[in-house]
């Protein structure tokens, strides 16, 4: 992965929450998933600052982030890197979520559309996730023990969290999180006007059921679903993912020919 142009921390909401710029161009912010770090974004940030200005953020108890004594919530996510990005001041970018990144950029499109050019998602949804899921998936995620730690979401949180042993909090917030969140209503998702590519596996842990309901209720949403692919997609294969977006962010397509 590139080295940053640039790096820092912003004050926003009772967070110092980190960010890095890489490359140059029209400004597209990454949202990285649960336990996930900047770090983990890889080769995909490297392809995607070839051409664009790529701004990577980690979340509340994410990577470089400290963890404060809040729920973690999509919601203030979204309006954490709202207020991230109106401290660098930018505007009409565009977004790219990965499974909670995913989800945080759908009520970032909610919430601030004058931020959101264009919102792609890989592996998210917009309702209760207890619902969104398959049953499998969400017994596995809710049965998470104290102790999980996959040893590279782990090994890069040691190296830059600054409390490391802080881990298992954001085992059980996650958690929290997953079970707490009650979805975006149905006025909510209707009422979003960026152009939207919406990225399934068809063994995602998001049901790809729910995916064409968000096609059919998202105005200017289009659908690709990968097939064979699970909900990893994006480390195991990045090529696959990297190819539909990069067509999609550079699409002068009229909002209403965006289907795929």
């Amino acid at each position: 992965m590139r080295r940053p142009i640039k790096s820092g921390y912003a004050p926003v909401h009772g967070l110092e929450m980190y960010y890095e710029l890489h490359g140059e161009g029209r400004p597209l912010v990454l949202l990285h998933g649960a336990f996930t770090t900047i770090e983990g974004w890889g080769p995909v940030l490297t392809a995607l600052a070839e051409t664009r200005q790529v701004v990577a953020v980690e979340q509340q108890g994410h990577g470089h982030t400290a963890d404060i004594d809040r729920p973690l919530a999509y919601e203030q996510m979204a309006a954490d890197t709202a207020a991230l990005l109106d401290h660098l001041k930018i505007r009409d970018a565009d977004i790219f979520g990965f499974s909670d990144g995913g989800t945080v950029g759908l009520g970032l499109a909610i919430r601030r559309p004058d931020l959101v050019r264009k919102l792609a998602v890989l592996g998210a949804g917009t309702g209760k996730l207890r619902e969104v899921m398959d049953p499998e998936s969400w017994r596995e995620y809710q049965g998470l023990p104290a102790d999980f730690a996959p040893r590279a979401m782990k090994a890069r949180y040691d190296r830059v969290a600054p409390d490391p042993d802080h881990w298992p909090v954001l085992v059980q917030k996650l958690k929290d999180l997953g079970r707490d969140f009650a979805g975006y209503s149905d006025a909510e998702v209707r009422g979003i006007q960026a152009s939207t590519l919406i990225m399934m596996g068809d063994r995602d842990a998001i049901r790809v059921e729910h995916a064409v309901e968000m096609l059919r209720t998202i105005p200017h949403a289009r659908l690709a679903v990968f097939p064979g692919a699970d909900h990893f997609l994006i480390l195991t294969d990045p090529r696959q993912v990297i190819a539909p977006l990069l067509a999609f962010l550079g699409s002068d397509e009229p909002p209403a020919a965006r289907k795929m």
